[in-house]
């Protein structure tokens, strides 16, 4: 499904947010904490709506789609992290 730029981006699952900040080749990244050693990645975002140390719950809006990434078009940069390696996102997307 895609969303323009503005788009709202929305937890994948509660959690923590340990990171809110530009990372290099990922723009505006968002980074939760979902315990367990599971973290989501989202990037390229236009602004970030939450803050380090926030608990967000699954849906929960936490940035909005931009461009920052540096791919020079609106997209969202999504990875699920499992003790610091990065697994297949499907299971988590049927939640």
């Amino acid at each position: 499904h895609r969303r323009g730029e503005g788009a709202e981006v929305r937890a994948i699952a509660d959690g923590r947010v340990i990171l809110a900040d530009w990372l290099q080749g990922y723009g505006l990244v968002i980074v939760l904490e979902h315990g367990k050693g599971d973290m989501s990645l989202y990037g390229y975002n236009q602004s970030a709506l939450v803050s380090v140390g926030t608990h967000v719950r699954a849906g929960q809006p936490i940035a909005l789609v931009g461009n920052s990434g540096g791919q020079g078009r609106p997209a969202l940069y999504f990875e699920i992290r499992r003790q610091g390696q990065a697994v297949n996102p499907q299971p988590w997307l049927g939640r």
